[in-house]
């Protein structure tokens, strides 16, 4: 018999002058970031269109192997700056670093709206910037994820991840959907057209990009008027290969935290399909700019709707009971988004997708905050954003390989199909995960 869970009061984190204050700020950068990477998306297409890529005796889309390109590009600074990052974050000011970060992003959006409006923005030097920024986000996740839980109180952590994930939801909806508003009022703008580039199209992106930048601004300045001041660490032993390796070692040790970190990381790689949205919008659904902007929201608006529910319900006692189900529901949602040709159906499917992957970190990131010890956390945050970033970006990679030989529709429903297959292959090897519960201790972390 599962155990009653007493019921907190709805939004409790919120209370938390310090924690609503970061929330607000995220909100906004959400936001912004996810106008720029559907923006970005769309421009990379735009630029490609109609060519294509010669190897061997055969041809292949141009467009799905830039966009499949773009996971590369973001994945690369991760892997290199992430570990680095979790150090920093636990050996300095995490608020500083925050605030250093976000002014670097926000710089860098500026300068990619300026070459956008000036017709400068080429393929690469949009590779060139969304890897600087990239190489910005190693640095900032850590950092932000391992202040969360110094700002609210342990028993109210997991719905500090619950309201931050829903966070997430309500940006990643705006977000597209601002983005598909202001590309498609640029009248120039004509599908079939073959045109690459043209000056009302710039002029939209980049204001899209500016927007971005000033969200950055916005985040930067409620890190500033946090009243927490955490000081620096003093037993990690800073910055060299012993604290990482103790970092690695405990991550990995960690069964149930490592068994989450593989879940993650199979369940993006093989079922991430957002680079892949603006070739499903347009050659398979028929959708415009503005449909594209709107069939980008569904898998938000499933987000939405799990994360608000988890939010103002009670904790979820099976944790990895949960957790497992969410993940093959995520990639079951995959399979039929894949085999969609109409609006209504890929809309649905793709919120499921959504639904799934919001409990799915909701409860991942309760775990690992839970089990994880103070000075440890920005180190365990930077070997999980390898996993939770590197997966979907280098997912995006595969997706646009797999897509260019053989099709947008057979990337994806196969992904799914593996995504399904992981997550059975983990649940029978990691019975730890699979029986964790709400009230297990951080001795359940060995």
């Amino acid at each position: 018999m599962t155990p009653a869970t007493p019921r907190q009061p709805r939004l409790v984190a919120l209370r938390y002058r310090d924690f609503r204050l970061l929330w607000s700020g995220e909100m906004f950068s959400t936001i912004g970031s996810q106008m720029q990477l559907y923006a970005i998306n769309w421009h990379i297409a735009r630029l490609l269109v109609g060519q294509t890529v010669t190897v061997g005796d055969g041809t292949l889309d141009a467009q799905a192997l830039g966009l499949g390109l773009l996971g590369l590009v973001n994945v690369i600074p991760i892997v290199l700056f992430a570990l680095v990052g979790g150090m920093l974050a636990d050996t300095f000011d995490r608020r500083k670093l925050m605030i250093g970060t976000r002014l670097i992003a926000g710089a860098l959006a500026v300068i990619l709206a300026v070459l956008t409006v000036t017709g400068q923005a080429t393929v690469q030097v949009i590779y060139l910037i969304t890897a600087l920024a990239a190489g910005v986000t190693a640095f900032d996740s850590p950092a932000r994820q391992s202040l969360v839980p110094n700002l609210v109180n342990r028993e109210h952590l997991g719905n500090a991840v619950s309201l931050n994930n829903l966070m997430r939801q309500v940006g990643t909806i705006l977000g597209p959907a601002l983005t598909g508003l202001l590309i498609g009022a640029a009248s120039s703008i004509d599908t079939a057209s073959s045109q690459v580039s043209p000056a009302e199209l710039n002029t939209h992106i980049g204001i899209i990009y500016a927007i971005n930048a000033i969200t950055f601004l916005i985040a930067a300045l409620t890190v500033i008027l946090l009243q927490y001041r955490g000081a620096a660490r003093v037993n990690t032993g800073g910055i060299g290969l012993e604290p990482l390796k103790e970092g690695l070692r405990f991550t990995y040790s960690s069964r149930i935290i490592w068994g989450t970190m593989l879940l993650d990381f199979f369940a993006t790689f093989f079922s991430s399909a957002r680079t892949m949205l603006p070739l499903i919008a347009t050659n398979i659904l028929g959708l415009d700019a503005a449909g594209y902007g709107l069939l980008a929201t569904g898998q938000a608006v499933g987000s939405l709707i799990a994360g608000g529910v988890i939010a103002l319900g009670r904790d979820i006692y099976h944790q990895g009971r949960v957790l497992l189900i969410s993940v093959a529901i995520y990639g079951l949602a995959t399979v039929f988004f894949g085999l969609s040709t109409t609006f209504i159906p890929a809309y649905i499917a793709f919120a499921l997708t959504g639904a799934g992957d919001t409990v799915s970190t909701v409860i991942r990131g309760t775990i690992r905050q839970i089990l994880t010890p103070d000075h440890l956390r920005g180190r365990m945050t930077s070997v999980n954003m390898i996993f939770f970033m590197g997966g979907p970006q280098l997912g995006e990679l595969e997706a646009g390989l797999v897509a260019s030989a053989w099709g947008v529709p057979f990337a994806i429903v196969s992904g799914g199909v593996i995504t399904v297959l992981m997550t059975g292959w983990i649940a029978w090897n990691y019975p730890r995960l699979r029986r964790y519960t709400s009230d297990m201790s951080a001795a359940a972390v060995s």
